[in-house]
């Protein structure tokens, strides 16, 4: 089903940026800034994983985050195992979301917007779904240029059993 195929992507992708921060060396070098790069690594972990959290867990599963989006981009220094907390939190937050989503939901207008036009839920899924795959991209060439290591976080592996709920 969609919605199974859908919440898989985002938890493979999730699953990718705990890989990436794991190989970086340390904890400051996740924020060293890199000429030509328009965030260091921690904000694009602290931007996804506060987006998943918003538009998944808030909107749509009613958790009660509250997003604060120039936090994401203006917080400094925070520490891997911090970043691993938020993303631990947007996976929740996906799973919370998808629990109740059924294909009906999915034509239905979503209640926030991402863009400046109005999405239907199925739309707005899979804009959630190229955003984080676009930023993982760049948080892999971050990476990749700070630690000189072409070591690979296997971001693209098809999404497993577990994460289609099939374990």
């Amino acid at each position: 089903m969609f919605v199974d195929e859908l919440r898989g992507f985002l938890l493979r992708d999730i699953a990718g940026l705990e890989r990436e921060l794991a190989l970086y060396p340390d904890d400051s070098s996740v924020w060293r800034k890199v000429a030509g790069l328009p965030n260091p690594g921690g904000t694009l972990v602290l931007h996804l994983s506060g987006s998943l959290q918003y538009f998944l867990g808030a909107v749509l599963a009613n958790t009660g985050y509250v997003r604060n989006r120039d936090a994401e981009f203006s917080r400094r220094d925070v520490a891997r195992l911090e970043l691993r907390k938020e993303l631990e939190a947007a996976r929740r937050g996906v799973l919370a979301a998808f629990e109740q989503l059924t294909e009906e939901r999915l034509e239905q207008t979503f209640p926030a917007r991402i863009t400046d036009a109005e999405l239907s839920t199925r739309l707005t899924l899979l804009q959630l779904v190229t955003h984080v795959a676009y930023h993982l991209g760049q948080l892999d060439y971050h990476r990749r240029t700070v630690t000189g290591s072409p070591e690979s976080a296997d971001t693209l592996a098809a999404p497993s059993a577990p994460e289609f709920g099939l374990d």
